[in-house]
C-alpha cells in the first residue's frame, strides 16, 4: 500500500472516530464530571471538579448526587415508569409495524414506493406541532370525542388526554416509522426460495412464518426494537403535554432537575445512570446482530 492509500486509509477510519470522541464522548464526560460535583449558586452551577488547594490541584469529586438517586423513590418510579411506557410502546410498534412492513416488502413498483414515502411523511411535519395536533383530536372538545358524539356512540366525551392511553398513543404514533424501517428492510431482502421451498413441503403459512420468515428478520426486530426504545425511553415532550399528573418518566424528571430546580449535578447523575442502563441493551443486541450476521 503507498503512503498516499495508507493516509486516505487512516483518514476514512479516523473521520468517524474524531466525530464520536467530539459530539458523543467528550460531551458524555463533560456530564460525568458534572454529575461528580456539587450544586452552588453561580454560573456555572456547580462547583469546579479541580481546584487549589495550599498551591497544589486537589480533586472535589463526590457521589453523594448518585446516592441521592438511590436512596429516593421518585428516581426509581421514574425510571421504571420510562422503561414500562417505552416497552409497551415498543411492543406496540412491533405488532403493527410488521404487518405495515410486511406488506411493503411484498409490493412491487411504484406501489412500493408510494408506501415508503407514506411511511416517513410524518417527518417532513415538526415533532412538536404532530404532538399538539394530537392535542386538538384527543381534547374533551377534540376532534374524535366530537365524532363520535355525533355518530350516537358515546352521550360524554372520553377521557382520552393527560393519561396512559395518550402517552402510548403518542410514543406509538411518533416512533412507528423508526420499527417499519428496518423490518422493511430485513424482509424486502427476504430469500424468497426458502419460503417456496417450505410451502412445497407441505408447511401452512402461519408454519412457514414462525420457522422461516420470524428468524431471518429478528435483526431487523433487534435493530427496530432499539431506535424505538432507547429515544422513547427518554422522551420528554410527549409525557409532558400529553401525559398527565400520574404520568412519570425520566425525561420530565430531568427537565425540572435543570431548568426548575437548577440542580445540574443531581440531573447530570441522572443521566449517567441512565446512559449506563441503556448500554446494556445495546450492547446486548449489538452482539446478537454480530452472531446473526456471522451465521
Amino acid at each position: 500500500m503507498t503512503g498516499l492509500g495508507r493516509i486516505g486509509r487512516l483518514m476514512l477510519i479516523g473521520v468517524p472516530f474524531v466525530w464520536l470522541t467530539l459530539f458523543f464522548l467528550l460531551p458524555l464526560l463533560i456530564v460525568v464530571k458534572i454529575s461528580l460535583a456539587e450544586s452552588s449558586i453561580g454560573i456555572p452551577p456547580y462547583t469546579p471538579l479541580f481546584a487549589t488547594d495550599g498551591g497544589g490541584l486537589k480533586l472535589h469529586a463526590t457521589l453523594a448526587n448518585f446516592a441521592l438517586i438511590a436512596g429516593d423513590d421518585l428516581y426509581l418510579r421514574a425510571y421504571l415508569g420510562s422503561l414500562g411506557n417505552a416497552a409497551l410502546a415498543t411492543a406496540f410498534c412491533l405488532l403493527i409495524g410488521y404487518p405495515v412492513a410486511h406488506a411493503i416488502a411484498r409490493s412491487q413498483g411504484a406501489r412500493r414506493q408510494l408506501l415508503l414515502f407514506l411511511v416517513v411523511l410524518p417527518f417532513w411535519t415538526s415533532f412538536l406541532i404532530r404532538v399538539y395536533a394530537w392535542i386538538a383530536i384527543l381534547e374533551p372538545n377534540g376532534l374524535l370525542n366530537q365524532s363520535l358524539m355525533a355518530l350516537g356512540l358515546i352521550a360524554a366525551p372520553l377521557p382520552l388526554l393527560n393519561n396512559q392511553f395518550s402517552v402510548q398513543l403518542g410514543l406509538v404514533y411518533s416512533y412507528l416509522p423508526f420499527m417499519i424501517l428496518p423490518l422493511y428492510g430485513s424482509l424486502s431482502g427476504l430469500d424468497q426460495s426458502l419460503v417456496e421451498a417450505a410451502a412445497d413441503l407441505g408447511a401452512r403459512p402461519l408454519r412457514i412464518f414462525l420457522g422461516v420468515i420470524l428468524p431471518l428478520t429478528l435483526p431487523g426486530i433487534a435493530a427496530g426494537s432499539l431506535l424505538v426504545l432507547i429515544p422513547a425511553i427518554g422522551e420528554f415532550v410527549i409525557p409532558d403535554l400529553l401525559g398527565g399528573p400520574d404520568t412519570l418518566m425520566i425525561g420530565k424528571v430531568l427537565w425540572d432537575e435543570f431548568f426548575n430546580n437548577r440542580d445540574w449535578p443531581v440531573a447530570a447523575a441522572v443521566a449517567v445512570v441512565l446512559v449506563a442502563a441503556l448500554a446494556v441493551p445495546v450492547l446486548a443486541a449489538q452482539r446478537f446482530l454480530e452472531r446473526e450476521h456471522a451465521a
